[in-house]
């Protein structure tokens, strides 16, 4: 362990692994409990990152007969107050990912009580701490961590000998949960909630975290100060407690971000670009003014020593970055080729046919609008895939408007339809009747899912690509009208695989932000890959290049960048007026995730961030940069490709 580690760390590939150890380390509890004819006392988590441990405790009853007869559990909160058959209460949650799959007994299965009443309440928590401490104190408990720190709905300011209890729940949580809730304003204010002091009761604790948005919180919690600003910052203090978390939930850490500060390191080409690209923005020099005394000072003197002196080290690494620079992304034809080129795209094919997987109907415009339409000027043939309908991201209101204006237009040139206008009256008697939370008929999600396709042809047509090229594939696994998803699915791979081989494309991007709060990102992702793999066996494939993008959510660090598209001041104000045509998103989205600027602005900001960082390192300066990563480079273990798993499902809390 490092040292400025005071958690121990286990660090895995991805959600899939780390969710099969952690049911392999309960799995392993229970039957060793059994073997002594004693029962087995879990503390169990709900949101996202434990769905997979439960999928996988589920497999292992069905297939391995591992027996939860002897199994009692408690579980962290539950909102308050909350129905437990609410679409968003915690019991629903439990019942639905694992209680209803396995023999526990449901008398030793514990989840807070949402509608205790308000004058009982403190009653009620103090026998809950009663009935652990009956059951003998809980042996394992299983946590995931919140933006605030936030372990349970222990918000900042919990102390560490909190005990369950009602509490208000910070205003960053309510965001996070707002998708869970069709919004913000219908996510419950309180919430009861195991206290710190009960959770490091625990004989053991395992707290799972993934994705990169948990990083800086993950670094503060293991490498920080014990503070109640940050409630998992007091599991410090506890004997046996291990974080498991994904490649990239681990990036703050300093043995991620800067090993070489904490140990010695092999010093392998990618590494040696990380740690000046670090160490650059460090002393806040360029990479050609660094000198021997920076790499001294700042933990490299091995480096130096190894492969120094610092300007051959300098000027190699900046003709590397200087190398992904290109403002031909589909390759140049030969006519445009001059001796020292770089080789980004090593296929001579041109113009060359391009496929475009954008998970959402805008993501492609938002993360590579700019690219989108470079690749179109410069003559290639691009097709779009839209994978996902995007019909539960839009309010009921667009709905509403669209439907009136059929009826207007209907009106205008005196058509008479009466299956239309009994269609009309059905969606807006389903709206107008609508509860919070409650999923729409089939009818408005259709409604809805065509705004998404008009508005997606329309950025398209700015791009400059024909609609008979724009591909809607509406993926099974997302189409269940809520939050919470389907697994991937074969029938998402396959459908995929179809498009794939009915292009052939030459080059194929894909949506490599993984941090999407709703998991669909990480889904189609995988869909992508296994369809690739697939199709990998055919010769066409050889000249296949797969790049992915980021930008709607995070972008790529710069050490990582392998394609660095410039955009002129003047491409991109085009490439915001394609992502302006997405109406239903614009001004407010329904789920903006936990980023309060429109999704133009986060593209806008990201994209002239990264130009400025190129600036800055001293490689030329542009106005806005898209960039982007190969698949190849990328460990295809970290995508998460398992077909059929729940662990692809999400919820919103954790």
């Amino acid at each position: 362990m490092a040292m400025q580690e005071k958690i121990p760390v286990r660090i895995v590939a991805n959600p899939l692994e780390a969710s099969i150890c952690v049911a392999n380390e309960i799995a392993a509890l229970i039957r060793g409990r059994q073997s002594e004819g004693k029962q087995c006392v879990l503390g169990l988590a709900t949101g996202s990152t434990p769905i997979g441990v439960y999928s996988e405790l589920v497999r292992m009853h069905r297939e391995e007969k591992l027996s939860f007869l002897s199994v009692i559990t408690f579980n962290l909160d539950e909102y308050f107050p909350m129905h437990p058959k609410s679409l968003q209460s915690y019991r629903r949650f439990m019942q639905e990912h694992l209680f209803d799959h396995i023999d526990v007994d449901p008398a030793n299965a514990h989840v807070p009580d949402g509608l205790v009443h308000e004058d009982e309440v403190e009653s009620w928590c103090e026998q809950w701490e009663e009935k652990i401490a009956n059951a003998g104190g809980i042996d394992l408990q299983i946590l995931g961590i919140g933006r605030t720190g936030h372990v349970g709905f222990n918000e900042p300011g919990s102390s560490k000998d909190s005990r369950t209890r009602l509490i208000t729940l910070d205003r960053v949580t309510r965001c996070d949960a707002a998708s869970d809730f069709f919004g913000e304003a219908q996510v419950p204010r309180r919430a009861i909630t195991m206290g710190v002091g009960t959770i490091l009761d625990a004989k053991a604790v395992r707290l799972i975290a993934f994705g990169e948005k948990k990083a800086p919180v993950v670094r503060d919690a293991v490498e920080g100060e014990v503070n109640e600003a940050i409630a998992a910052s007091f599991l410090q203090a506890h004997p046996n407690t291990k974080f498991i978390l994904d490649e990239a939930a681990s990036a703050e850490l300093t043995q991620r971000k800067s090993p070489w500060i904490t140990s010695r390191v092999e010093w392998t080409k990618p590494l040696i670009r990380k740690a000046v690209v670090w160490l650059a923005g460090k002393t806040e020099k360029a990479i050609l003014k660094l000198t021997d005394e920076d790499y001294n000072e700042h933990h490299l003197q091995d480096l130096l020593a190894n492969h120094g002196p610092a300007y051959d080290i300098n000027i190699s690494i900046f003709r590397e970055m200087q190398n992904t620079i290109t403002g031909w992304p589909g390759g140049k034809p030969k006519s445009e080729q001059r001796k020292g080129d770089a080789e980004i795209n090593d296929n001579d094919t041109y113009p060359k046919r391009v496929l475009i997987f954008s998970p959402h109907p805008d993501d492609d415009v938002i993360s590579m609008g700019g690219t989108f339409m470079r690749l179109v000027e410069q003559g290639h043939e691009v097709h779009v895939a839209y994978q996902v309908s995007g019909s539960i991201a839009v309010f009921d209101e667009d709905a509403l408007d669209r439907a009136s204006f059929l009826r207007d237009v209907l009106k205008e040139f005196d058509i008479d339809s009466e299956g239309i206008r009994a269609l009309d009256t059905l969606i807006e008697s389903s709206l107008s009747n609508k509860k919070p939370g409650q999923i729409d008929i089939d009818e408005v999600l259709s409604i809805k899912s065509l705004i998404r396709r008009c508005e997606a042809r329309s950025a398209a047509r700015v791009c400059g690509i024909p609609a008979q090229r724009c591909h809607f594939l509406d993926l099974p696994f997302y189409e269940t009208g809520k939050v919470v998803k389907k697994p991937l699915s074969v029938e998402d791979v396959d459908i995929c695989v179809e498009l794939i081989e009915q292009v052939k494309p030459h080059q194929i991007y894909a949506a490599g932000d993984l941090s999407d709060p709703h998991g669909t990102h990480r889904t189609c992702l995988a869909a992508v890959h296994q369809a690739i793999e697939r199709v990998s066996v055919q010769p066409w494939t050889e000249d296949l290049d797969v790049w992915l993008y980021r930008g709607a959510w995070q972008e790529w660090e710069p050490e990582r960048i392998e394609m660095a598209v410039p955009l002129s001041p003047d491409e991109l104000n085009r490439k915001i007026n394609a992502i302006h045509r997405h109406e239903s998103q614009k001004d407010k989205a329904l789920f903006p995730g936990d980023d309060v600027r429109e999704f133009w602005q986060r593209a806008e900001d990201r994209n002239r961030a990264t130009a400025r960082l190129y600036d800055k390192l001293g490689l030329a300066e542009y106005e806005a940069i898209e960039a982007f990563v190969q698949l190849s480079s990328i460990e295809a273990s970290g995508i998460g490709t398992k077909v059929n798993t729940t662990a692809n499902v999400v919820h919103s809390k954790e």
